[in-house]
């Protein structure tokens, strides 16, 4: 009898639960209307690329930053590929301790080198300092790393919730900046003197800029292209890349916590027996900005993960040098379901059809729900 009432307890707390789930998910808006944003006013654009011309050096030093134990794939290795491929600058992708990165939610790479190590080569530290997202905010190394950079005179680029971390720093206090759109009201609650500025993915003010979420990655890059080296250059990147417009536009309004986003993720974390790893061959010379932008993608679905399989444990070198260690040895396609090969075209054009892939595989609300993520516009299925 003790054992049957107790049973009967569970199953009622659990209906309990799901009822007010589903009501809670009942609560929350539909999905808003996706409006094309504004273009950017000229002479804004303009002063943009103004501030963010390169502080010291006529040929930039750029420095990524990152944690061991958890840095953002896309806002990690974006800059990195973007930047090396334009070859504008010299660009190093740090850790703040010796040993690999951890990215999230895929891939692990081996840094070039430590914050302590690029600070005995580069006394007078970087012309500009990029900062992804990480997944803890308690290192102390990364904000005390920020200011010393910030008071040598570099350019801090918070990128999608790495504007968390400068603002940890205090290098955003009184200033107008930006951020993902799923963290912003956590950071204004955190640095309630911080000025939001709405409808742009990027916001320069004073040496500090920011951006919303991942995607944002690669306008940011193609900017700062454009700011060290003239309009042509980031033109002939962007054309590369797959990118037509690079501008700040923005529409903030399309990025909100929905009753869609809820019930996908919800129904998702569910379906257990569904959930399932997926492999990406890792070969070296892989465009690393494709990888990032596909295993990003497909390891947001709340469905699947993605590891990256090589017959050898040997970390692979990627097309513009960053070193990316494999999560699986196997024989490519021998135990794990294999994503398509990374193909040759423009990156760009791997995220539309890692999202398509995602969408057939799983259903168009996933691929939004991916989209919503990385915060991408063009992404969403409505």
């Amino acid at each position: 009898m003790a054992m049957r009432f107790l049973l009967w307890g569970a199953v009622t707390i659990m209906a309990l639960a799901l009822v007010s789930g589903a009501a809670w998910i009942l609560s929350l808006p539909g999905p808003p209307a996706i409006k094309a944003a504004p273009r950017i006013a000229e002479d804004e654009t303009s002063a943009m690329i103004e501030a963010l011309k390169p502080p010291k050096r006529q040929r930039p030093l750029i420095a990524i930053v990152g944690i061991n134990d958890g840095t953002e794939t896309t806002d990690y290795l974006m800059p990195f590929g973007i930047l090396r491929r334009a070859d504008v600058a010299d660009v190093e992708a740090l850790a703040t301790g010796p040993g690999p990165v951890t990215l999230f939610p895929a891939l692990t790479v081996e840094p070039q080198a430590t914050t302590a190590d690029f600070d005995a080569r580069h006394r007078d530290g970087a012309d500009y300092v990029i900062v992804p997202a990480m997944q803890r905010d308690d290192d102390p190394a990364v904000p005390q790393w920020l200011r010393s950079q910030a008071a040598q005179g570099a350019i801090i680029v918070g990128v999608c919730a790495g504007a968390k971390v400068v603002a940890d720093a205090g290098l955003l206090d009184s200033k107008r900046a930006t951020t993902h759109w799923y963290y912003l009201d956590e950071m204004r609650r955190r640095h309630p003197s911080i000025r939001y500025v709405a409808d742009r993915r990027l916001v320069v003010d004073t040496r500090i800029a920011t951006t919303t979420g991942v995607s944002a990655s690669m306008p940011m890059a193609l900017t700062l292209i454009e700011a060290i080296a003239g309009r042509a250059k980031a033109e002939a990147v962007a054309q590369r890349l797959g990118v037509a417009q690079w501008d700040a536009r923005h529409d903030s309004s399309a990025f909100i916590f929905t009753r869609p986003f809820a019930a996908t993720v919800l129904a998702s974390l569910l379906a257990v027996w569904n959930h399932e790893r997926l492999g990406i061959a890792l070969d070296a010379g892989a465009d690393e900005v494709s990888l990032a932008l596909v295993a990003d993608a497909w390891s947001r679905t709340y469905r699947s993960r993605v590891r990256t399989v090589a017959a050898t444990a040997e970390a692979r070198q990627s097309q513009n040098g960053i070193r990316i260690v494999p999560d699986q040895v196997a024989t490519i396609g021998s135990t794990t379901p294999m994503l398509p090969s990374l193909e040759q075209g423009p990156p760009a054009q791997a995220l539309d059809q890692a999202l398509d892939g995602i969408a057939a595989r799983y259903g168009a609300d996933t691929a939004n729900l991916v989209a919503m993520q990385i915060e991408y516009a063009q992404g969403l299925r409505h």
